[in-house]
């Protein structure tokens, strides 16, 4: 997050630990920072690494603090002030000058899918494979020679995953801990809107996907919206979980 707002540079743990970085790397600061919560918060330490942006690397010192955030870092003034950057709120982009012209960095990555083809195992059937459309002919039937012959350990839908051991895989939600948890009030569905529910809270359970509880600390109503092909596909609103 580039925030103009922000007096120091800040790096949060999912960083921090996704750079392989040891307590032992940190240069002392303790001076406490206030954070998104209104809470005081003391730094872990301090530590400079380069950043490139479009091509235009700087060293920046960063302050690591171990507290809950949505980003795994904020660029604030002093960096903003080095490059000479110029933020824009309003569209969402960053502009600064390089010895060639203006730059408008882009986030690597996104345009990935449009690089992607699907490929239909079966004729007729709906089960299908993404691959890489700048693969030749060569490496693309090598590839499918391979997924065809290990298509038994693929699967198509939640429901042929039962029992997954959750030290292999979970998934959670990003919540800040410090939140109290909040029960939606409970809303009326349509006739067929409940039976739709029931079934996929049927199949979920015999997957071992999902499990049932009596007590829980807060509560969020399924949302069902109807797909393209005319099924129903059962969502959960989580807009006042935190």
């Amino acid at each position: 997050m580039v925030d103009q707002g922000s007096d120091p540079d800040v790096m949060y743990p999912d960083l921090y630990k996704g750079l392989s970085l040891k307590k032992e790397d940190l240069s002392k600061y303790d001076t406490p920072l206030m954070g998104f919560d209104g809470h005081m918060v003391t730094p872990e330490g301090q530590i400079s690494l380069p950043v490139n942006m479009g091509g235009k690397k700087l060293a920046v010192t960063f302050i690591v603090v171990a507290s809950f955030s949505p980003y795994t870092a904020i660029l604030g003034r002093p960096w903003i002030h080095d490059i000479e950057i110029v933020p824009s709120t309003l569209h969402v982009k960053v502009k600064f000058r390089t010895e060639e012209r203006i730059t408008q960095p882009q986030v690597e990555g996104t345009n990935v899918a449009e690089d992607l083809i699907k490929v239909r195992i079966v004729p007729g059937e709906e089960r299908s494979f993404l691959i890489g459309a700048s693969l030749d002919d060569r490496e693309r039937a090598e590839l499918l020679l391979f997924l065809v012959q290990n298509m038994d350990v693929f699967a198509w839908s939640p429901y042929e995953v039962p029992g997954v051991d959750p030290k292999f895989i979970v998934h959670k939600l990003n919540v800040d801990p410090l939140c109290l948890p909040k029960k939606q009030k409970s809303r009326r569905s349509a006739k067929e809107h409940v039976e739709a529910v029931r079934q996929e809270v049927e199949k979920l359970k015999e997957a071992g996907a999902i499990k049932e509880t009596y007590f829980p600390e807060w509560l969020a109503n399924t949302v069902v919206i109807k797909k393209k092909n005319g099924k129903w596909r059962v969502c959960v609103d989580f807009t006042d979980l935190n």
